[in-house]
């Protein structure tokens, strides 16, 4: 019989985050499969865990996905630990769960600590709707595809971001967003967890003076709707009203049908719109 490949989740800080069932099935494995050895070492030596590691990260996750696969499809039960977390949440843990799914083997989850939902919940933000974009993209042209699908985003969106690059990050936010409500949570869970309610903007000039310390999560107020429908019924309101009407007659709409949709668009009635079809004719 094959195996069970186990998603552990291990404490984001405190260690007393570690729960019970994670530190029993981590010592009875015959595998643990790890994002950093080094790091991870030193959680297992807390709790006194003896199972062999290995490791599995970004840089080698196709060839150990293989070998792991294997692995289990010869009875071995394997545990996969992240460095901090949940694994599978923005790291190479995501691969393998493909993978051992696509070989039939048996994925199970040991809930325990995941930075974005801490935060979140942290942040004073609606949690009912929420996005995860994890880190922004390094590459150019896909960061600014992310950014300019931020700018209609309603829902909270939860980011993550090293301190190094955090201005970098905010400033971009500024220049893309415009101003809005942030919550940066950093440190969570340890002796000196931060909320900090801000904005952007003045976030970036507490960090003008401060220097940014410790991994952040960002925890960002999506656009208000009316808002961002108002916006919507201004830049139609701004098009000339002959284009607008072709806009949709183009489409194979009847005259009435797109008088409908064009009063729709600017916020306003279709009689308004009849009318003012009527005076631009006669001018």
């Amino acid at each position: 019989m094959a195996g069970t490949l186990y998603l552990c989740a291990t404490p984001i800080g405190n260690l007393e985050d570690m729960t019970l069932r994670a530190i029993r099935v981590l010592r009875e494995v015959d595998m643990i499969a790890a994002e950093d050895t080094r790091n991870s070492i030193k959680l297992l030596n807390h709790f006194e865990i003896k199972t062999t590691m290995t490791s599995y990260h970004e840089f080698n996750k196709i060839e150990k996905g293989h070998y792991l696969v294997e692995q289990l499809t010869q009875g071995r039960n394997i545990a996969l630990i992240t460095d901090a977390g949940t694994p599978g949440i923005s790291d190479p843990g995501e691969e393998l769960v493909r993978m051992a799914l696509d070989a039939g083997i048996t994925v199970t989850s040991l809930p325990g600590a995941c930075a974005a939902v801490t935060a979140l919940i942290l942040s004073g933000k609606p949690t009912r709707r929420f996005c995860f974009e994890a880190f922004l993209p390094t590459d150019k042209k896909e960061r600014r595809r992310v950014l300019e699908e931020l700018k209609t985003e309603t829902r909270t969106t939860v980011l993550y971001e090293a301190p190094h690059r955090l201005v970098r990050t905010l400033t971009e936010l500024l220049e893309e967003l415009g101003d809005r409500e942030l919550t940066i949570v950093r440190e969570l869970t340890k002796k000196h967890e931060t909320i900090f309610r801000t904005t952007i903007a003045e976030a970036l000039g507490y960090y003008a003076q401060q220097e940014p310390k410790g991994e952040c999560v960002l925890v960002l107020a999506g656009v208000d709707e009316g808002l961002l429908q108002e916006q919507e019924q201004e830049n139609w309101k701004a098009m000339p009203l002959g284009e607008h009407m072709e806009h949709y007659l183009s489409q194979g709409m009847t005259q009435k049908d797109a008088m409908k949709a064009v009063a729709a668009d600017r916020g306003v009635s279709k009689r308004e719109i009849y009318a003012q079809l009527l005076d631009d004719k006669e001018k």
